[in-house]
């Protein structure tokens, strides 16, 4: 891993690695804060954006909204996130041939702080440029942080599985604290003191991280030297096995064009601002849908053009990576409703009253929901400080005091809440539940991938869709036949978030691990970029269609909303199951 401060290695009798945590190297649970405010900052916005898009317009309220349509928000939505995906991979090639990838966390980072900060602000024009920040921000830090982690644990493989895990648990603490504490105070005091807290807190994780750099040492600092071998060998390998021709070139920026167009044409035109696109309108199909259906056309001859000029062995493996990343479009189309459709529906279909034993009932579980998980991160920091406090002292103060606001607020949340006789479950409580099942039910799922009944990948994937098939069949059952103005019981929605998780649980551990097994070096940076390509189109999709659930309740029923997201990852699930034996053979034994 090179050298650290100049004149120490990193072997393991330096100070670097005798710092340890729970067994860990103490270096990754500073990455696990920052990882945990950063999501902690994203998700607490994100589970406010659908609901202030659509609030009704009050003047000179805090909860005035934008009044949009679903279908407007989540026009708008599925082009924030789906830029999301797609700015990584320009993040991870500038950091990886001239900044390094510390120095893209930090600078993500900060861009990200302004983006928050901006949209603190009761303006449009800080809004959007809150958003551009965002998803800037977010090209930098998303792929750096995992790489860093790497980094730190390449001279120790047997231990790398367990520091994923506990990095992984830092994303979805910092989720499940950042989607309650931003939500409630939002829907307490106003949206913008929602987006102003996650401001907060994540400029205090970019403040501890960049105050730990004496204890990470030379990781994620760019070796020009390295990075110079590195880049001649790869473009030499390229050149020599399968070099970019000018057909490809033209292709990709055609692709490419029409890709960032649309995404930009969808919000814009479904608002009435500009539509590019409307000179190819028809009867049937708009214009900017039948450009991006060229577009998918083109795309695809582009990969099999450039799959097929290889061996049959990595030609297989290849198109096996392919089948799986045209399936998880499938999952997070219909996954990714949490964001978009099932917000809308907690704030206007689900029974959120509570009152008596019921409201007292609730009051403890969500107590224990908060206290227990908030108390055992407490309890980390305190070993972290104990082993790094000599070190990085400053690093520490800042998470004391990052963790002395969230006691405050999530105290404070508690108190109001127990002294009242009535209340109202906040429309943002229930994005809470992914995090929580996760947090509660990852190892019990991760010990099946490692007993003998770890299924294939193409069952994983199967399981996974089928799950999220069952989620929204609960709730569409319990949506089915209710009177116009009666509420669904929210036991219906809690159970749809714990299949989802199961789900999601199912085809996570699938994912980016078979890319790294399958496919031949010179084509990884490739391939990955198909892989969240994927993932960014399904995350527009799943917001184009989140965006109808309002106009298909109008004509036909809420159950039909919900049993079309039945019927999708059902049967996308059914159909990647017939195809085990097929991409099992594509593998070539790949396992």
């Amino acid at each position: 891993m090179g050298r650290l401060n100049g004149d120490i290695t990193t072997s393991p009798s330096t100070d670097f690695f005798k710092s340890n945590v729970l067994g860990q190297r103490s270096g990754l649970f500073v990455l696990f804060f920052t990882e945990m405010w950063e999501r902690f900052s994203f998700y607490g916005m994100r589970v406010l954006l659908m609901q202030f898009l659509t609030a009704a317009v009050i003047q000179g309220s805090p909860f005035s909204g934008w009044a949009w349509t679903a279908q407007q928000a989540g026009a708008l939505y599925g082009t924030y996130a789906m830029m999301l995906y797609l700015t990584p991979i320009l993040g991870g090639i500038i950091a990886d041939k001239y900044i390094g990838s510390r120095k893209a966390v930090i600078i993500g980072s900060a861009i990200m702080t302004l983006g928050h900060a901006a949209m603190a602000f009761d303006t449009a024009i800080m809004f959007f440029l809150g958003l551009i920040c965002l998803v800037i921000g977010t090209g930098f830090f998303k792929p750096n942080m995992p790489s860093i982690l790497g980094e730190m644990y390449k001279d120790l493989p047997e231990k790398k599985d367990g520091a994923y895990t506990i990095f992984y648990m830092g994303v979805n603490a910092g989720a499940f604290f950042g989607m309650m504490l931003c939500g409630y105070i939002a829907e307490t005091y106003g949206w913008h003191w929602g987006f102003g807290l996650a401001g907060i807190f994540m400029l205090l994780g970019t403040l501890q991280f960049v105050f730990a750099k004496p204890l990470m040492g030379n990781l994620g600092i760019l070796d020009k030297s390295v990075a110079g071998e590195k880049k001649e060998t790869v473009v030499s390998d390229t050149d020599t096995k399968n070099p970019f021709t000018l057909k490809d070139y033209v292709l990709i920026a055609i692709v490419s064009i029409i890709g960032f167009v649309y995404a930009f044409n969808d919000p814009l035109s479904k608002n009435g601002i500009v539509d590019v696109f409307a000179g190819l309108d028809t009867a049937f199909l708009r214009g900017q849908y039948i450009m991006v259906i060229a577009a998918l056309i083109l795309f695809i001859y582009l990969i099999v053009s450039r799959i097929l000029r290889y061996d049959k062995t990595v030609r297989d493996r290849m198109f096996a990576v392919v089948l799986l990343a045209f399936f998880l479009i499938f999952f997070f189309m219909s996954f990714e409703q949490g964001a978009t459709s099932l917000v809308i529906v907690a704030r206007d279909n689900i029974d959120r009253a509570l009152t008596g034993t019921a409201l007292t009932t609730f009051n403890v579980v969500n107590g224990l929901l908060t206290i227990v998980p908030l108390t055992i991160i407490s309890w980390v920091l305190i070993k972290l400080a104990k082993v790094t406090w000599d070190k990085i002292a400053i690093s520490n103060v800042v998470l004391f005091v990052c963790f002395g606001l969230i006691w405050g607020a999530a105290i404070w949340m508690l108190y109001q809440e127990f002294n009242k006789e009535a209340s109202e479950i906040k429309v943002s409580w229930f994005s809470i539940l992914n995090s929580f099942f996760i947090i509660a039910l990852a190892s019990t799922v991760s010990k099946i991938w490692e007993s003998k009944y770890n299924p294939s990948a193409a069952f994983k994937y199967g399981f996974g869709l089928i799950l999220v098939a069952i989620g929204f069949l609960i709730i569409g059952l319990g949506s089915w036949g209710i009177a116009p103005g009666v509420k669904i019981s929210m036991v219906f929605l809690v159970l749809t978030y714990l299949f989802h998780t199961l789900g999601e649980l199912f085809i996570s551990p699938v994912g980016l691990s078979y890319v790294s097994k399958l496919v031949p070096a010179r084509m990884l940076a490739f391939m990955f970029g198909i892989w969240y390509l994927a993932i960014a189109i399904a995350q527009k999709v799943a917001a184009v269609l989140g965006g109808q659930v309002e106009t298909i309740q109008q004509e036909y029923s809420l159950s039909h909303f919900f049993f079309l997201f039945t019927a999708i990852p059902a049967l996308a699930g059914l159909l990647v199951m017939l195809f085990n034996p097929l991409i099992k053979r594509l593998m070539h034994g790949i396992k």
